[in-house]
């Protein structure tokens, strides 16, 4: 590699490292910071070090992480005895909680939780039906947040591996 790609290469791994923090705060777009640098990467080094293919693999994984973020909150609240208004309820307060970030990931969070709960509250459900959709939607978002850090991870490990595997 000549001086300009180690470069290259650095400064993608840094704008990676602010996509690791994107995967868990809300406001950051997290595995699009990982993908984008070695879309860029390859790009600007005419593909000599990271592969098409390799380029793909990762536009899946930024993919399956980006339904992660909206599909856990959901899918927690339903799995906890909540209906189809917790769940959207449950994705709308995660948006709103994108939107207004107050307390960053926080936000997030309570917003999918109070989503969930109104969301169940207005199909007449009780507290207790409720609650237990918002506690679902909270633990969603939690297994989906690491579920988006270990992707984020392998996305760096497959940029490197395609990286240094072929100099």
């Amino acid at each position: 590699m000549t001086g300009i790609e180690i470069t290259l290469f650095i400064l993608a791994l840094l704008v990676m490292l602010v996509g690791v923090a994107g995967t868990v705060l809300p406001v950051i777009p997290g595995t699009v910071l990982i993908f984008i640098p070695a879309l860029l990467f390859g790009w600007l080094t005419d593909w000599s070090y990271i592969s098409g293919e390799a380029v793909a693999w990762l536009a899946g994984l930024m993919l399956i992480a980006w339904a992660l973020d909206y599909l856990g909150a959901a899918f927690g609240a339903k799995r906890f005895g909540g209906g189809w208004a917790g769940a959207i309820g449950a994705v709308v307060g995660m948006i709103a909680g994108i939107i207004f970030p107050v307390f960053g990931i926080v936000t997030f969070i309570v917003g999918s939780f109070a989503g969930a709960v109104v969301g169940e509250a207005t199909l007449g459900r009780n507290r207790t039906n409720a609650l237990r959709a918002g506690l679902g939607s909270f633990i969603g978002v939690f297994v989906a947040g690491v579920g988006k850090v270990t992707i984020a991870a392998v996305m760096i490990g497959i940029f490197v591996w395609s990286v240094l595997g072929s100099s």
